[in-house]
């Protein structure tokens, strides 16, 4: 009894989800009528050999099946749940390829420049002049430390 207990507990929220979602029904319903139709092609009378070798050789046949077999896979994926990750898979792909250039050792930094100065605008190149005798520098620092020094 506890097996049949729980195997209920399993299969509820399936079935809660299978009753209440339309495109589950849906799917169900058109796979159904598939199904009704090969059926009423299939068994009009025939024997089986007969039977065997039109599902063999008769195409409309096969599309049924498949329309059947495309149906049921598309209401036991909505009713377990699974949803469709292609533009998440390809979000994550893009991202994975972004991140590959920007931060590859050869051409990484460049390109993280390209991308900053068409983002942000080029900036003017900065180059330091350092504290040597031409540098502006020195003749600011020198008159702070005398005016600190005059004024203790």
């Amino acid at each position: 009894m506890r097996s049949a207990k729980k195997t209920y507990s399993d299969v509820q929220p399936y079935v809660r989800r299978a009753v209440s979602d339309e495109e589950v029904r849906d799917n169900l319903k058109d796979a159904f009528y598939a199904a009704k139709d090969i059926y009423d092609e299939l068994f009009g009378g025939r024997s089986r050999i007969a039977v065997a070798q039109r599902v063999a050789t008769d195409a409309d046949i096969h599309d049924n099946l498949k329309k059947i077999s495309d149906d049921l896979r598309k209401a036991v994926d909505r009713v377990q749940g699974k949803a469709d990750h292609t533009a998440r898979n390809f979000f994550m792909l893009l991202v994975g390829v972004v991140i590959g250039v920007l931060f590859n050792p050869f051409s990484g930094p460049a390109t993280r420049k390209w991308v900053k100065d068409k983002v942000f605008g080029a900036e003017p190149e900065f180059s330091y002049q350092g504290n040597g005798p031409g540098g502006a520098s020195t003749g600011s620092s020198s008159s702070s430390s005398s005016s600190s020094s005059s004024s203790s």
